[in-house]
């Protein structure tokens, strides 16, 4: 049985009780709303939730070996209904649910121009982080060739320099070192500010 319909009985038990102006049995319950296809017992049990909501709605007395065997309304009672009673509490209740589930989910769609936009700016993106890399790539490789090329053509080669011109050309290599690695790293920082700027959008 859902929550609602639940509810709903309570409240229909309640307008009973107020309609009657004397004690009743609650077994007059199970008869006029649940019978067959509910127990008596489970009549108890909705009776006994009223009560944990608020003692005052109905007055209850016990007798014939039960806890729940008479019932009557109380001045709560017609209050209550007015009020709005147990599905009127259930509607706001589960109204604050829907409210807190959207705001969980509050994840803004993209309007159908969005969209578009960003379908038409993806390829253009990729294409230009894709020549970003072939950028960086060759300029690693061109600084890999050319530190090769200098060892090679001062370390590797077997000739006999005298020891100031071995000292001239070391010092012309570190020259070398010094700008070649100036020039890469100037390349390196021109890409950065254009990877930055491809990434930041138009």
């Amino acid at each position: 049985m859902s929550e609602f319909f639940k509810a709903e009985l309570k409240d229909r038990f309640l307008e009973y009780a107020l309609e009657r102006t004397d004690y009743f049995e609650i077994q007059t319950l199970y008869d006029e709303f649940l019978r067959p296809n509910y127990s008596l017992q489970f009549v108890e049990k909705l009776i006994k939730e009223i009560q944990e909501y608020d003692m005052e709605l109905l007055d209850v007395m016990s007798g014939n070996g039960m806890d729940i065997f008479m019932l009557a309304s109380t001045p709560s009672t017609e209050d209550f209904l007015e009020e709005g009673g147990f599905k009127d509490m259930y509607v706001k209740e589960e109204e604050k649910w829907d409210v807190f589930v959207e705001q969980l989910s509050s994840t803004r769609k993209l309007s159908k121009d969005e969209k578009q936009l960003l379908k038409k700016s993806s390829p253009r993106l990729k294409r230009e982080k894709t020549l970003l890399i072939i950028l960086i790539s060759a300029i690693a490789i061109s600084f890999l060739f050319t530190l090769i090329s200098i060892l090679n053509s001062s370390f590797l080669e077997p000739e006999y320099v005298p020891a100031d011109e071995f000292e001239r050309r070391l010092n012309q290599l570190n020259q070398q070192y010094l700008e070649e690695n100036q020039r890469l790293e100037q390349e390196l920082k021109a890409s950065q500010t254009q990877l930055d700027s491809i990434l930041r959008g138009p």
